[in-house]
């Protein structure tokens, strides 16, 4: 079972794309995108298996299952967003809870506050980050029209772009080799790259600690 050594049966990808089909993919990504709910569940390697298994014919077609993801990613960030304008400014007060946690509101707004609007479309290639992005942008004061147009650009490249390479790959490789054989290793391919961007983040935060307390020292 993919995954199912970090995530119960019953949330790992490909048990929910065979067991629920495509609304269950829907709904995870709608609800990774702006409710707090799911940003523990890898959307990268859940949009890849999406594709692949329409690619197989097990799910929608690909031309039905794109721009439906593209719908469900962007609709749940302006669903985030509408959360932040009215409850934002209470999160930051907000006490840690067992799943909601006060450093995943904080990451999202250091990753917005460091990189700028750019951070919209970019963030949604960061785990957890994704999921609490909206939510800081409703508390800041992005124009709504200046967000929307750079969340629907994020949203076309994640969720179009991640699918598609999986309908690729289901396309072209399903007739060359037994697929489920190398599957695992595709996703966890998928999984160890949407982790880079964070992996990155703690690199570069590190070194400018650093070169801050030798800063310190020298003064």
């Amino acid at each position: 079972m993919l995954l199912a050594n970090i995530l119960p049966s019953w949330l790992d990808p490909e048990t929910l794309i065979q067991n629920y089909g495509g609304w269950a993919v829907v709904a995870v990504i709608f609800a990774e995108c702006g409710l707090f709910i799911g940003f523990f569940l890898p959307g990268d390697s859940l949009l890849f298996l999406a594709g692949f298994f329409s690619a197989k014919g097990d799910i929608w077609p690909w031309w039905i299952l794109l721009p439906v993801l593209f719908l469900a990613a962007f609709g749940g960030d302006q669903c985030g967003y509408m959360l932040g304008r009215r409850i934002g400014p209470a999160l930051f007060d907000k006490p840690d809870a067992r799943i909601f946690k006060q450093k995943y509101v904080k990451a999202a707004h250091e990753y917005l506050e460091e990189r700028g609007n750019v951070a919209i479309p970019l963030s949604r290639f960061v785990p957890i980050v994704r999921t609490f992005m909206p939510i800081v942008v409703g508390v800041s004061d992005i124009r709504y029209r200046t967000y929307v147009m750079l969340d629907a650009i994020g949203a076309f490249v994640w969720a179009v772009g991640v699918t598609t390479i999986g309908v690729l790959v289901g396309t072209f490789a399903k007739e060359a080799f037994d697929i489920d054989k190398y599957l695992l290793p595709i996703v966890a391919v998928v999984v160890l790259l949407s982790l880079l961007p964070v992996a990155l983040e703690v690199r570069r935060k590190r070194r400018h600690a650093a070169a801050a307390a030798e800063a310190s020292e020298r003064s």
